[in-house]
């Protein structure tokens, strides 16, 4: 067996490969800001118009359901129930918005107000279509202290609040369920330093993470997280949610690589743990109770990150394997094989490759299989990384644990083989209604609820399919249906929670909580961790207007 080598280009697996070009068709990655960015954007409220009853149909004074019903339809895309029409919540006794609110709000950030219902409607809405909030107000400030003015005046007149950066969030923890004041970080969008020798980047919360990624590239650093939403998401959202993504089997999570956090307190407070040390060893390490938090404890400002410096050489191989039986012996091999160079390992299933070759017209590099892996390396020398990637694709072909392959070292075509698990989640959308899982499991059960959950939905879910990061324990599960489903719902929820409680898994991986998933934190966490964790919203938001309705069980 041997690979055929070719500069800058796909090495071909020649044993497997039929002769003949390879194409595939790579198609940008959607941004949520592109998909909802509506003209006008930067009409504001000046003194004195009228808020009247134009608000998405909500009342001035007051909210009421009856009185908000109808459908969002932005950009032309089937309308979005209002959140309290399909689920049951209801209205906390926070205070609604007033004449005299929004004129306080135009002397904090004057010219920054947004209340035209029009551009209200793209942040009511989540980015998977899903939930629809009934806000009045959108805020965008631009730095730290104009937070702290805002959450000032929300803390003394009980506005509820809730904090908004790229809303590419998957548990609706971005949006508003009521009609909270929605504060959004994307202005807060400046890199405030970077350290040419530690890699340590300084910057705004709004920063977009692609941008980032671009400027510590331009240094010859990478950002130690990367996203499928990368094009979209902020950094301060990617901590406030513990995002875990693509480099989490290289580099670790965020709870490692952020260093500090300015973070605004519910009443106003600005704590400054902005500290660019590695070693800090002093107190509680207070950092670590809003990583995660979701915008219910602080609203984050701004961040201090540890960027990895970027490696030389990145070589992926995109592999077809006969069984999962056989994806986990295959991670195993690049594990004692690849060692340190080993910096991504994902798999997806048939469904998956079928879903993006139907909405995304991308193609399969490889001949059909029931499942498939990406490998990639990232190291110093390209020789070396490549010979030892070659190495391991020689083994797992000549044993049969994989079927087919191709590896990529050119950056183009690199981008081209990850289009192909990065852009499932966009080829899902497209796929009808989503029921989306991200939960953790021991890697030897990971794709057994899949299986089971064909069996147990038949033909009632359009397709059920499971993919994301073996290397850290990770399935992403969906079921698409053609439309929302309460009795589809009521067959995957609560089964799917217990039956990763069964297997000790967790009921959120690295996607949060937030609304959806608020009321199955005891399925992870006994108890007392539940109650701990209430008594420190209590403490740091007494008033419970931050991010409202989020994150933690309902309180009798």
């Amino acid at each position: 067996m041997r690979l055929l080598r070719a500069c800058g280009v796909f090495f071909r697996l020649s044993l497997f490969f039929r002769a003949g070009a390879m194409v595939l068709h790579l198609v940008p990655r959607c941004s949520a800001r592109l998909l909802w960015a509506s003209p006008g954007w930067r009409r504001t409220y000046t003194q004195g118009t009228s808020v009247g009853q134009k608000w998405l149909g909500c009342p001035r004074d007051t909210y009421r359901p009856l009185a908000c019903r109808g459908r969002s339809s932005v950009s032309g895309s089937p309308e979005v129930m209002l959140t309290p029409e399909r689920y049951p919540v209801q209205r906390l006794p926070f205070s609604t918005v007033s004449e005299e609110d929004l004129a306080a709000f135009e002397r904090i950030i004057p010219g920054r107000v947004i209340t035209d219902p029009e551009q209200l409607e793209a942040c009511n809405v989540d980015w998977l279509r899903a939930l629809r909030g009934c806000s009045k107000v959108l805020l965008r400030p631009q730095t730290s202290e104009e937070v702290s003015q805002i959450l000032r005046h929300c803390h003394k007149r009980n506005l509820a609040v809730n904090p908004q950066g790229g809303n590419t969030g998957m548990v609706g923890g971005s949006v508003p369920v009521f009609d909270e004041v929605i504060l959004s970080t994307a202005l807060m969008n400046q890199v405030i330093s970077f350290h040419d020798v530690s890699g340590i980047l300084v910057c705004q919360a709004g920063c977009v993470l692609e941008e980032l990624s671009h400027y510590v590239q331009e240094r010859d650093f990478i950002m130690p997280l990367d996203l499928g939403a990368k094009g979209s998401c902020h950094i301060g959202g990617n901590v406030a949610t513990n995002a875990g993504g693509l480099r989490f089997l290289r580099y670790g999570s965020l709870r490692g690589t952020v260093l500090g956090l300015e973070v605004v307190l519910a009443d106003g407070t600005i704590l400054n743990c902005l500290t660019s040390l590695r070693k800090d060893n002093t107190g509680y390490d207070l950092k670590q109770l809003f990583i995660g938090s979701e915008g219910t404890l602080g609203i984050i400002t701004a961040v201090s990150i540890l960027c990895p410096p970027r490696p030389k050489a990145v070589n992926v191989a995109f592999l077809g394997c006969p069984g999962f039986t056989e994806v986990l012996q295959t991670f195993s091999t690049c594990k004692g094989m690849l060692g340190e160079i080993l910096s991504a390992f994902e798999f997806m299933d048939s469904e998956c490759m079928q879903l993006v070759g139907q909405h995304l017209h991308l193609t399969n590099p490889v001949q059909e299989s029931p499942f498939y892996v990406l490998v990639e390396t990232s190291g110093s020398c390209a020789g070396h990384d490549a010979e030892k990637l070659t190495n391991v694709l020689e083994k797992v072909l000549n044993s049969g644990l994989v079927s087919d392959g191709t590896m990529a070292t050119d950056q183009r075509k690199v981008q081209m083989l990850w289009a192909l698990r990065e852009r499932i989640t966009e080829a899902l959308s497209r796929d009808g209604y989503v029921f989306k899982y991200d939960i953790s499991l021991p890697v030897e059960r990971l794709y057994d609820l899949v299986i089971d959950l064909r069996t147990r939905l038949g033909p009632r879910a359009k397709h059920v399919v499971g993919y994301g990061h073996l290397g850290d324990g990770n399935l992403h599960l969906n079921v698409t249906a053609e439309a929302f489903s309460q009795e589809l719902l009521t067959a995957l929820e609560p089964y799917v929670y217990a039956w990763t409680a069964e297997q000790r898994g967790s009921v959120s991986a690295e996607h949060g909580l937030g609304f959806k998933k608020k009321n199955v934190l005891g399925y992870s966490k006994p108890p007392v961790a539940v109650k701990l964790m209430q008594q420190l919203k209590a403490l740091l938001d007494p008033k419970g207007i931050l991010n409202p309705y989020k994150t933690l069980p309902a309180q009798a």
